[in-house]
């Protein structure tokens, strides 16, 4: 006897929609503490934007707040105007995930209080890609703390850096062989 509904199927499950498709809610890959994480999390259209100096002191405060959590640390950042970009060291997947939770929701509570809102912040779930060697991990830093370049290149002159990323200095020193190298070579 043929199943009608129910079990796993092709084409099974919640359908992506809107102008961008949402991050995909496939399993995690595991992660080793050994590897960093760039980890990329958008806001909702209703969220104003990010760049003005009390959202990044808010938001600031949510990092530093979240580096207080054991096994999770943000080490790079660069906040652009819908979007946020991380660099972050976690002892597992669990950890990365419940870190990563709780940022969210410091975030989220920072904005709403600044914006004199309520409701949901994010435009979906974040998005994570496991650094897993050193050329990968010194594109990602680079990515990440020069990001303003990639989304507004005619409004950046050579030698600046953004106010609103880690490019001066990290957030916290890394633990991990691969950001530490990334560290040692920028020196």
């Amino acid at each position: 006897m043929f199943r009608t509904r129910g079990g796993k199927r092709r084409g099974a499950g919640r359908k992506r929609k809107g102008p961008r498709p949402r991050v995909a809610h496939s399993t995690r890959p595991v992660l080793k503490r050994r590897f960093p994480v760039h980890a990329t999390v958008r806001m909702r259209e209703d969220v104003c934007g990010l760049r003005s100096v009390d959202c990044f002191r808010a938001l600031k405060r949510a990092f530093i707040t979240a580096n207080a959590r054991a096994g999770f640390r943000v080490i790079h950042f660069s906040v652009q105007t819908n979007h946020v970009h991380f660099v972050v060291e976690a002892e597992g997947k669990k950890e990365l995930s419940r870190g990563m939770q709780g940022l969210n929701v410091r975030m989220a509570v920072a904005l709403n209080r600044l914006m004199k809102r309520r409701g949901k912040v994010f435009a979906d779930r974040y998005h994570a890609v496991i650094l897993r060697t050193p050329a990968q991990t010194a594109r990602a830093v680079h990515y990440v703390v020069n990001n303003r370049r990639h989304h507004a290149p005619e409004r950046v002159a050579a030698g600046w850096r953004d106010p609103f990323a880690s490019a001066e200095a990290a957030l916290e020193r890394p633990r991990t062989w691969l950001l530490a190298q990334c560290a040692s070579r920028e020196r």
